[in-house]
């Protein structure tokens, strides 16, 4: 599997799409939709609808988040938004606020 990495003092203000993963230590503005896994890192701030297959947050995410088979809330992070996905896990510690749809 490719991996693609947004660094630190990198700033995306648009759409982004691809069938990578992707790992985030910077800042996106937009939309992520992605056919693999995308990773926010501590201190990168996503203010954007996500799709993805898993999505493991770490940093900030504002926007909705909807992975086809998990999303992962860390620790450290901090979310506003609703999630959607089958698996969902929220870290202790984790900031959120928002709604979480598991189907069924």
């Amino acid at each position: 599997m490719a991996k693609t990495v947004l660094g630190n003092s990198i700033v995306v203000d648009g759409e982004i799409s691809g069938d990578e993963a992707l790992v985030v230590h910077g800042s996106i503005k937009g939309n992520v939709k992605l056919g693999e896994r995308f990773e926010v890192e501590p201190g990168a701030i996503v203010e954007a609808t996500v799709e993805a297959t898993t999505v493991v947050v770490s940093g900030t995410v504002s926007g909705d988040v909807r992975a086809s088979e998990r999303v992962e809330l860390r620790p450290e992070c901090n979310v506003v938004g609703d999630l959607r996905a089958p698996r969902v896990l929220i870290a202790d510690g984790a900031t959120f606020r928002g709604r979480v749809d598991m189907g069924g």
